[in-house]
């Protein structure tokens, strides 16, 4: 299960993000692109064992899911895709590996009480 290094990357993230501005971190906000390969329930579940015994401890992770974009050439517009197992465009069929959006996994917001 990787999900649970990925936490710990968020938490040292977090923490050295709180300890610089001198506050708690109450809140964690990411985003998960559908093709990142990560599980948002095993996600949550390392995040609140990889906080215990941290500055995080109690802190909530806050899990924004982005779906697969892709641009379709016969289009000519990108496409949000039904399926992330299917990189073709849902409107013509068209097969596409340009994908625009949903392979990232980004810290983009923290809420931290002084």
């Amino acid at each position: 299960m990787h999900e649970l290094s990925v936490a710990l990357s968020i938490i040292d993230l977090a923490r050295e993000e709180g300890e610089r501005i001198g506050g708690r971190v109450c809140a964690v906000h990411v985003r998960v692109g559908a093709l990142a390969g990560v599980v948002k329930e095993a996600l949550v579940f390392s995040y609140d064992i990889a906080c215990q015994d941290t500055a995080l401890e109690g802190s909530r992770l806050v899990i924004d899911e982005v779906p697969v974009r892709v641009f379709c050439p016969t289009c000519g517009v990108d496409r949000i895709l039904q399926s992330a197992r299917v990189l073709c465009c849902g409107e013509c069929g068209t097969p596409t590996p340009d994908v625009r959006e949903g392979r990232s996994l980004e810290l983009v917001a923290l809420e931290i009480e002084e």
